[in-house]
């Protein structure tokens, strides 16, 4: 019989009530900080909504600076959480009024990281619930599987849908995902306004922790 893993719910929302704080920037894969633990990645389109996500897992709507103006996150913003794991926020891709070498600048560096971080435990790849999984997220996709980078699809903007157009959109995405040799099969629907799958996110995360023997025991007390 296999061991059952516990409940992470509860270990989420400790993790995530704990001290979180910005320590560092890189515009360059050599300015990259020395290792500290395992890092888990926020990746998706410019204005799927990473620092808004990143705000409600935390409860601090302050910690990512959220923007009207896709494209404002032009690096890979780490956050210290708790003391457990880093959070990299990375810049958004397939900004089209953006220059194209600003653009070429952001998709170079967010490449290189996703190649050659071994800290990198896995990628959450947002995608906006109410478009899909578009043309502009193939080479990420692509990225992670040569990389063989463990990545889950996390859906933003949950709430722009109906609960059955929302159901629908997730199994269309699942169907995509389960190609994908290095996509984990589960895939969370979020809502930042509306605080919906942030504590599903919060447990998933701790789950991945657990794993990798990273989880305090402090999160599970």
């Amino acid at each position: 019989m296999s061991e059952q893993k516990p409940d992470f719910t509860e270990a989420g929302r400790k993790l995530f009530a704990r001290e979180c704080e910005f320590y560092w920037a890189a515009a360059k894969k050599d300015g990259l900080p020395p290792p500290r633990g395992i890092e888990i990645a926020f990746a998706g389109r410019s204005n799927v909504g990473k620092s808004s996500l990143i705000n409600a897992l935390t409860g601090r709507n302050g910690l990512a600076r959220t923007s009207n103006t896709p494209g404002r996150t032009q690096e890979l913003n780490f956050f210290d959480i708790a003391g457990a794991f880093s959070i990299v926020d990375m810049p958004g891709y397939g900004f089209a009024a953006v220059g194209k070498e600003k653009v070429s600048a952001w998709t170079g560096l967010i490449h290189e990281y996703l190649r050659g971080r071994v800290q990198l435990a896995r990628v959450l790849l947002l995608i906006d619930a109410r478009h899909g999984i578009k043309e502009t997220d193939k080479p990420i996709l692509d990225t992670l599987g040569k990389s063989a980078v463990s990545y889950q699809v996390v859906l933003t903007k949950a709430d722009a849908l109906g609960a059955a157009e929302a159901q629908k959109r997730k199994e269309e995405v699942a169907a995509i995902v389960r190609k994908h040799a290095a996509a984990h099969p589960e895939i969370i629907l979020t809502s930042s306004r509306e605080n919906e799958g942030v504590a599903e996110l919060r447990a998933s995360i701790a789950a991945l922790l657990y794993d990798r023997g990273a989880l305090p025991e402090w999160a599970l007390a």
